[in-house]
């Protein structure tokens, strides 16, 4: 009996993308099957280890007893309900199913808050599968239900108390006569081989009901002989669905894990690509795949199904989008000048450069003329005698200076370059500056000014 009392549980999740681990990775190295055994893999979610759960209501009671293990919740009741309603009238998009994402979750996971007591459980489904206890309430025993059941498709479609001991879980069915498993009941089954013998006899009775055999010891299935008739009825009977549900999930729970992947394959292929049973394929991608523990098949499955899938846009479980983030188109921020454009702006640069040195070379050059005309007519003025006003004339062959021309006084005493620049008149000043402050002029700009002045 199930054990819902303890102290800090396990988060659960509370989204479907919480549940589903499917595409959280897709660069594991490849899955190394598992053997009947079952157990955990590469690529394989985790079994997490039974935890306290939070104090809990009493469980309810139904047909006189206390209920065992998990009881199946109202939404996984919905989950039930929900697989079966597959129709011929495929709605306009599916949409994932919260209450399947999270029931299949906890199966994946070991019903992380769910802590069994072996002791109290008495070992019935084993006992059932040893031949020693008949399943309740009908009384039936396990060899009459393999030999006398077997081919009886009315009954085994209409009677609803059977799967629940011949596909035992560690989670409450609607048979509250049938007992959960109990992880040390798991451990016992799978080492007793007349269980295991039977288990597989009842695997075998059931695919044929569906229209499947099993043709090996791998798991593979290929299609029955009574097929045609067998699949019409399954696509008509959606409870099935459910009990295909509950197969593959007691399948995993006693050791063979890998027989489940081989028959949602041939499901979703009869569903998708050969159309004969296409009312599944719902059920299929939302359930069947998801019982599948290693993630890596479940992407197999996926993409296979993707692949085949009508319409396209309409399939709804395979990876998430990946958004991009804000600001990821931003802007490139502008890279080094090309060697094109350094060498534009060089050239650029150099007539400023030169404009600059010319004006330079050209106000040295200017200041020492000045000085050495100053000197000489010093010297003329010392060995001649002083002449009359304004008789003064330009001497020939002497350099003529920016400006004499519009100079008539005569000069009557040397002065100082700078002092001549004080003096000198508004053109020579607006001509000086101008040679100072133009940046885009040619070297010889300031030459052709001088050009001008002469007569």
């Amino acid at each position: 009996m199930g054990n819902l009392l303890g102290g800090v549980s396990v988060r659960e999740p509370t989204t479907v993308e919480d549940c589903d681990s499917t595409w959280q990775t897709d660069s594991e190295p490849e899955l190394e099957e598992p053997g009947p055994g079952g157990g955990e893999g590469p690529g394989r979610e985790p079994a997490q280890p039974p935890e306290p759960a939070e104090p809990q209501e009493p469980p309810e009671r139904a047909g006189g007893r206390p209920r065992a293990g998990p009881a199946p919740e109202p939404d996984a009741e919905a989950a039930g309900a929900e697989q079966g309603t597959d129709s011929t009238e495929a709605p306009a998009k599916p949409k994932r199913s919260f209450y399947a994402a999270r029931d299949l979750y906890k199966y994946r996971h070991q019903y992380p808050n769910f802590k069994d007591i072996r002791y109290q459980n008495d070992l019935s489904n084993l006992r059932f599968y040893k031949n020693k206890i008949p399943f309740k309430p009908d009384g039936v025993y396990i060899e009459e239900v393999l030999n006398k059941w077997k081919g009886d498709y009315e009954k085994l479609e209409h009677n609803h108390t059977y799967i629940q001991w011949l596909f035992p879980l560690r989670e409450q069915g609607l048979n509250f006569y049938a007992k959960e498993l109990t992880t040390y009941e798991i451990e016992e089954f799978k080492k007793t081989k007349e269980a295991i013998r039977r288990f597989l006899l009842a695997y075998k009775m059931m695919l044929e009901f569906f229209g499947i055999k099993l043709i090996d010891k791998t798991g593979n299935v290929a299609r029955a002989v009574n097929w045609q008739e067998r699949f019409q009825h399954l696509n008509e009977s959606q409870h099935n669905y459910l009990r295909i549900t509950r197969i593959l999930k007691s399948l995993g729970e006693l050791g063979y894990e890998s027989f489940k992947s081989p028959l949602v394959k041939f499901i979703l292929h009869e569903a998708l690509v050969e159309n004969t049973i296409p009312n599944i394929k719902q059920s299929a991608l939302e359930y069947f795949v998801y019982t599948i523990r290693d993630r890596r098949e479940r992407r197999k499955l996926l993409r296979f199904a993707q692949k085949h899938y009508t319409p396209s846009e309409n399939f709804i479980w395979g990876p998430p989008r990946k958004t991009q983030p804000e600001g990821s188109k931003a802007q490139k921020p502008p890279g080094p000048p090309t060697a094109g454009q350094q060498g534009q702006t060089s050239m650029h640069k150099k007539p400023k450069e030169s404009k600059n040195a010319s004006s330079a070379a050209h106000g040295v050059s200017k200041a020492a003329e000045d000085k050495k005309v100053a000197s000489k007519e010093a010297a003329e003025e010392a060995d001649k005698p002083r002449a009359e006003p304004g008789s003064e004339a330009a001497q020939p062959g002497e350099p003529e200076r920016d400006g004499a021309a519009d100079d008539p006084s005569p000069r009557a005493e040397q002065t100082h370059p700078e002092e001549q620049k004080e003096n000198a008149s508004p053109s020579e000043k607006a001509e000086a500056a101008d040679s100072r402050s133009q940046d885009g002029g040619s070297p010889g700009h300031a030459g052709a000014h001088d050009a001008a002045a002469l007569p």
